[in-house]
């Protein structure tokens, strides 16, 4: 059976004080759940996050990684950093990295490698802009997101890797995408999945919706067949929003 995911991305959010905080809120308030819950501070916070959550079953993920192991690479953070604090969990691919930092699927193919080298854990993050979706082209798009980072790897290493897909022309545009159309997508992703590998591979792999889940809509969207829970921005910053969001799943 897939894993249901409540995942939690506070991008360039939260002081350590305000992540301390926010993270001891979230331990004392997290209900009986089967659900995973992951929360991912920035990269300086992430120890205190780990020390803050260590009596918690609530996982800690880095929002990024480089694929080299170390190296002249200034500003960036390698798997052995991240696995010496206790964060075996990272987001690859999400679209604000692809759009403001340009990285590309090749690129992006790397630092899954590298993650799975090292036995980390994969939230990777793929999805269209809104040109995409407006010309019909969508479908397609995400498609070749998934062929060209992941489709060289063996069925086995999706037992490491959750998908999680972003309609990025749904985020921050005025356009809404409906539960319909999450569930159109997501069962898409899992068809393209059965075409590469098989059946068993598809069926068992978790993919999360990342398009602005709030607690209004978090259980509408969840209840889809093919919705296995949610990458959460701005409502992961308030814990009684992300709360009732890990309710709704």
């Amino acid at each position: 059976m897939r894993t249901k995911i409540v995942a939690g991305n506070w991008k360039m959010n939260k002081t350590l004080q305000e992540t301390e905080t926010l993270a001891a809120e979230l331990a004392a308030k997290l209900p009986d759940t089967e659900a995973e819950v992951i929360v991912a501070p920035t990269f300086v916070n992430l120890t205190a996050a780990v020390r803050s959550l260590e009596n918690s079953t609530i996982q800690v993920s880095a929002q990024n990684m480089h694929f080299a192991e170390n190296g002249a690479f200034t500003g960036e953070i390698s798997a052995d950093m991240l696995l010496d604090i206790n964060v075996e969990v990272v987001i690859l691919g999400h679209s604000e990295r692809r759009s403001h930092f340009g990285e590309t699927d090749d690129f992006l193919a790397k630092k899954v490698s590298a993650a799975l080298a090292k036995n980390m854990r994969i939230i990777f993050c793929f999805g269209e802009e809104l040109e995409d979706r407006k010309s019909g082209n969508h479908f397609n798009i995400v498609e070749s997101q998934l062929k060209n980072a992941l489709f060289n790897l063996d069925a086995s290493a999706f037992k490491s890797i959750v998908l999680a897909y972003e309609p990025v022309w749904a985020i921050g545009t005025g356009e809404t995408a409906s539960p319909e159309q999450a569930q159109e997508m997501h069962a898409f992703i899992r068809e393209t999945m059965a075409a590469k590998y098989d059946n068993t591979t598809a069926n068992n792999i978790s993919i999360l919706y990342g398009g602005s889940v709030k607690p209004a809509n978090a259980r509408e969207i969840f209840s889809k067949p093919d919705v296995d829970g949610g990458l959460i921005g701005g409502a992961a910053l308030n814990s009684d929003d992300f709360i009732a969001i890990v309710r709704a799943i």
